[in-house]
């Protein structure tokens, strides 16, 4: 079983930054993908940014040049960097993680991941 806790949201002014955290726990499988994924009232789940066991990373456009993922597998934690913040970005943010499968078989579809964090809120203001 895999826990993952997620910290670092808040609210801040557009064009702000914020750093999310997400620490996981429990079995780590080698071949894994990773992702964060957003959330605001009104509107669908969507991936923002993911990353596979091979190294590969992927963005969904809205982000692309404004937002970084990364990991610490010493720490087994995932971070997304969030920079220029806007106010369509606010939503609340979920870490995910798929085991045993290839980011070709997981990106952004929600219903492939198996674990998720608890979500933590960002808000951002014009």
């Amino acid at each position: 079983q895999v826990q993952l806790v997620e910290s670092g949201g808040g609210s801040v002014q557009a064009g702000g930054s914020l750093r999310l955290s997400c620490a996981a726990s429990g079995y780590q499988a080698s071949t894994y993908c990773m992702a964060w994924f957003r959330q605001a009232p009104g509107k669908e789940r969507e991936g923002v940014a993911g990353i596979g066991s091979d190294g590969s990373i992927n963005y969904a456009d809205s982000v692309k040049g404004r937002f970084t993922i990364s990991q610490d597998n010493a720490k087994n934690t995932l971070y997304l960097q969030m920079n220029s913040l806007k106010p369509e970005d606010t939503a609340m943010y979920y870490c995910a993680e798929a085991v045993w499968r290839t980011w070709d078989l997981c990106r952004f579809r929600d219903t492939k991941y198996d674990y998720w964090g608890q979500g933590t809120q960002v808000t951002v203001s014009s």
